[in-house]
């Protein structure tokens, strides 16, 4: 067509950041590719990003506030929905205190410059001790450990994977999720480089991933018993060597006497690893050029998932690989809110929630509990919600009862632009802009990314008349509550009355690189900044700069752990573990009709042999049941899937009342966390055990 127009921009559905050629004819997306000229994604495009032209028109996603009446839902103005939260909000904190009103910011808020400049200082104003994310529910032991180690939170090494001669994986599928906590867009192209150049990968997983279809080694390991198979590693490399830990790490000697039960031959009795096999990859790992050594939401959430994530950073500790060229290092960010200290650091403990007990950390309660603290009776209890971006009732453990919780408020509010499981229960939802209608620079990949690079992406399309962006929606909603319930707070929140690109032009002069928005803006394929550089021990935040190899609350965990940890298996148990899939994402692209066409990939997984001797063929319709509740879905065969477990993806379920997305209500599929269960959770960090689930399944009748 002679007026397309063709734009940059970037993909925002995951963490690979994604550079983008956009092709425009007026306000139709004509065509979106990867853009070769990206010095970190180099043209890597997954079926996500062109999905984004689907999500832009999709019919379903709302333009205008809507207000729940006995009659269904009625359009409304932004100003009436303005005053109307902002009062009921106001109301609720008068009549029950700060604490009865609690908010929960979904996974995509991240992915979003203004929701991350704008909704956690939103929940600050809010003064509620009952904020909730989707942490509690991925990654949130990472962030425990790299506290406890190196002082803070944010403190997050990668695989410098383009440069390692030798990568092991625990329970990550790179392949699919390019990366997570490791931004590595084209992770395929990636590995199949190491491989390439000679270099080493085994992965460690009880199912064989697409990342290990990639080539190297692949072992199945047991649901749950990842933390053994790592603290065992470290055990052996500690006992036969090579160690080569920097002079800046204490702890070790402690470290090795807390592992001293994790003798390689019970390690794989429990695991279900082959004989001989810990000895032999620990002691390559260790005496490997450069090696990297990674695990992700596998590891994350499970009942040990902070231990598996110490025993990683273990690993790269005493073979020499933190902070060396191959191995696992820090990036230095062009916007670094952990150098200027204007990010927290981590904290743990300060206050606990009202009906279990629970810590929170870095500020944030496990969302397992947010359930009980809407149904529970007494001072304090949750009467109102705020949900930015987020559909806990398919994403967090016993999503059913959560369902069932969220009926009863007093007052729901939810910033999203679809009616889903969980918003469908809001009084007021207040729909944002879309991904390609704002500006966006990555605040929280840039720390993760495995290349030094900073890229500021102008909306490809202008806002629709009418329209709010998710900080314009979060400042009105501040200012009003605010003025109504805390005046003075609103008066100190500063970040909250700036704009986006003004916070992201501050940390741009403030940082390493002292660059500047109008700078960036002249660079359409942005700034390389370079490889991964050494940066310890000037970069730790921990007293006199030491890496804490053996936290007090790590080595209690690990020592209490062991009778559970090393206990043998009872036969005939089936264990539930979760599934990735590039065509999918999480619970809110599935009324995208290209990346839901072609085969389904809803079905429960399971080894043949276990079907057979549950009498069950292919396709079968099954009853999957755990102590927390029950399901039914299709059943397929895979050799893919170790013996003893079976898998089943998330992000499924659409097809409850009220829910308003026409296409992903036709998709088949149930919500795995109808098995999830809120009370088994990671000992120390309080995320939701998703994988290790013990299930049993049987024909549905």
């Amino acid at each position: 067509m002679t007026d397309a127009i063709t734009r940059p921009g970037r993909c925002t559905l995951c963490e690979a950041m994604c550079a983008l050629r956009v092709t425009m004819s007026g306000d139709q997306v004509l065509d979106i590719r990867g853009d070769e000229d990206d010095p970190l994604s180099a043209g890597h495009v997954c079926p996500k990003a062109i999905a984004l032209a689907d999500l832009q028109d999709d019919p379903d996603r709302l333009r205008s506030p809507l207000r729940r009446t006995a009659d269904g839902w009625r359009d409304i103005s932004w100003e009436e929905a303005f005053d109307l939260v902002a009062g009921e909000l106001a109301r609720i904190r008068r009549r029950h205190g700060a604490d009865a009103v609690a908010i929960y910011l979904g996974n995509p808020v991240t992915h979003s410059l203004g929701a991350m400049t704008h909704a956690p200082a939103f929940a600050s104003l809010l003064g509620t001790r009952n904020r909730f994310s989707a942490s509690s529910v991925d990654q949130l032991p990472h962030q425990v450990v790299a506290r406890l180690l190196y002082g803070n939170q944010w403190l997050l090494p990668v695989p410098d994977i383009d440069r390692t001669s030798y990568f092991l994986v625990f329970g990550a599928n790179p392949a699919v999720s390019n990366g997570s906590l490791m931004t590595a867009p084209g992770m395929g192209r990636r590995i199949r480089a190491l491989l390439a150049r000679g270099g080493r990968m085994v992965l460690f997983d009880p199912r064989r991933t697409e990342t290990a279809r990639l080539g190297g080694e692949h072992h199945f390991v047991r649901p749950g018993t990842d933390a053994a198979l790592i603290l065992g590693m470290v055990r052996a490399i500690l006992d036969e060597g090579p160690t080569r830990p920097a002079a800046y790490v204490d702890g070790l000697d402690e470290v090795r006497d807390v592992l001293e039960p994790f003798t390689p031959d019970r390690v794989e009795a429990v695991t279900g690893v082959e004989p001989g096999t810990v000895r032999r990859v620990a002691g390559e790992f260790a005496a490997a050029p450069a090696a990297a050594c990674y695990g992700r939401m596998g590891v994350s959430t499970q009942r040990f998932g902070t231990l598996c994530q110490w025993g990683i950073q273990l690993l790269n500790i005493v073979t020499g690989n933190l902070d060396r060229p191959g191995g696992t290092m820090f990036t230095r960010p062009a916007v670094d809110p952990v150098r200027t200290r204007q990010i927290d650091p981590g904290h743990q403990g300060r206050w606990r929630s009202r009906v279990r007990g629970l810590p929170e950390f870095g500020g944030e309660l496990p969302v397992a509990a947010l359930a009980e603290e809407i149904r529970t009776p007494g001072t304090g209890q949750v009467r109102g919600l705020v949900t930015v971006a987020g559909n806990p009732v398919l994403s967090t453990p016993a999503g059913p009862a959560l369902d069932e919780a969220l009926a009863g408020l007093d007052f729901m509010v939810s910033v999203d632009f679809y009616v889903n499981e969980t918003t469908r229960h809001a009084d007021v939802i207040l729909p944002p802009t879309g991904p390609l209608e704002r500006d966006h620079y990555d605040l929280v990949f840039h720390l993760l990314a495995v290349r030094n690079t900073a890229r500021y992406v102008p909306a490809v399309l202008p806002k629709p008349p009418g329209a709010r962006h998710d900080w314009e929606i979060l400042r009105e909603l501040g200012r009003r509550y605010g003025r109504l319930a805390r005046p003075g707070a609103w008066r100190s929140a500063v970040m909250l009355r700036m704009r986006p690109e003004r916070v992201v032009d501050l940390g741009l002069r403030t940082g390493p690189y002292h660059l500047s928005l109008a700078r960036l803006r002249r660079l359409p394929q942005g700034a390389d900044l370079g490889e991964l550089r050494p940066c310890l021990p000037r970069r730790l935040q921990t007293p006199r700069r030491r890496v804490r190899a053996a936290p007090s609350v790590l080595l209690a965990a690990a020592a209490n752990a062991v009778p559970e940890l090393l206990r043998p298996p009872e036969p005939g148990t089936l264990l539930l573990i979760g599934r990735r899939h590039l065509r999918s994402n999480n619970s809110w692209m599935h009324n995208s009709g290209r990346l839901m066409k072609g085969t389904p990939r809803h079905h429960l997984l399971m080894n043949p042999d276990d079907m057979a001797a549950r009498g069950l063929g292919e396709g079968d319709l099954v009853s999957v049941r755990s102590r927390a509740g029950a399901l039914t879905v299709e059943a397929s065969a895979s050799d893919d899937v170790m013996p003893g477990t079976v898998s089943l993806p998330h992000g499924y379920g659409h097809n409850l009342p009220g829910v308003r997305l026409s296409l992903a209500r036709q998709v088949r599929g149930s919500s795995v966390n109808a098995l999830t269960d809120p009370a088994c959770l990671d000992q120390v960090s309080g995320t939701a055990v998703l994988n290790g689930v013990p299930v049993t399944v049987e024909r549905f009748r």
